[in-house]
C-alpha cells in the first residue's frame, strides 16, 4: 500500500521534468533518506509532540541548498502525515531513474573473491544481453555457487553447486 503512495509522489516528481533536475532531485532524496536510518532522527519524525513545521525545518536542513521542488514535496508529506514514506520515494525514484537513463546496478554473491577482470567482463556480457549499462559489484557471504542479482530489471541468475550435485544424483539414480 505505501509503495503505492510512493510511485504516485515520484510519478508527480518526474511529469516535465528533465533527467538532470530529476538527478539532483535524487540525490537531495538520497540525503535527507539516509537520515532514516538513525533511530533518534525516526523517534523525532514520528514524535506527536513535535510540531509538523518544525519537522519540516530538520528534514530541509539535512540538504544544503535545498531545491523549491523538495521543500515543497516535504510540505505536502507533512500535511499528509507521511513523512515516514520519504525513503520509499527516494528508492521508487532511484528506480525510475535508473529506467530513464538505462542504467542499472547489481550484485554478485560469491563465497570467494572475484578477480575484477572477471566481474567487469560479466558485467560486458550482461550490457550485451539486456542491452543496459550495467555495473557490478561483489558480495562475498556463504553463498556455494554464484548468483548475479540486477534489482531494477528484476533479474536473477545464479549457478549452485549443491542444486548441480543433487540434480546429478538424481540423474544418475534414474539412470540406474
Amino acid at each position: 500500500m505505501v509503495d503505492l503512495v510512493a510511485k504516485r509522489y515520484v510519478k508527480a516528481l518526474l511529469d516535465g521534468r528533465d533527467v538532470d533536475s530529476i538527478t539532483a532531485l535524487n540525490k537531495e532524496l538520497n540525503e535527507i533518506s539516509s537520515a532514516y536510518n538513525n533511530e533518534k532522527f525516526i523517534a523525532i519524525i514520528s514524535s506527536t509532540e513535535v510540531k509538523n513545521s518544525d519537522k519540516v525545518e530538520l528534514i530541509i536542513s539535512l540538504v544544503d541548498n535545498c531545491s523549491d521542488t523538495l521543500k515543497n514535496l516535504i510540505k505536502l508529506l507533512s500535511n499528509n502525515k507521511r513523512l515516514d514514506i520519504i525513503p520509499i520515494i527516494a528508492k521508487e525514484l532511484k528506480a525510475q531513474l535508473a529506467i530513464i537513463n538505462n542504467s542499472y546496478n547489481g550484485v554478485i554473491y560469491t563465497n570467494k573473491e572475484l578477480a575484477a577482470e572477471y566481474i567487469s567482463s560479466i558485467e560486458k556480457e550482461f550490457s550485451k544481453k539486456f542491452n543496459v549499462d550495467l555495473s557490478l559489484t561483489q558480495d562475498v557471504c556463504d553463498y556455494n555457487g554464484i548468483k548475479v542479482d540486477i534489482d531494477g530489471l528484476g533479474v536473477e541468475i545464479s549457478f549452485s553447486k549443491d542444486r548441480l550435485k543433487s540434480q546429478m544424483i538424481d540423474h544418475i539414480l534414474k539412470a540406474v
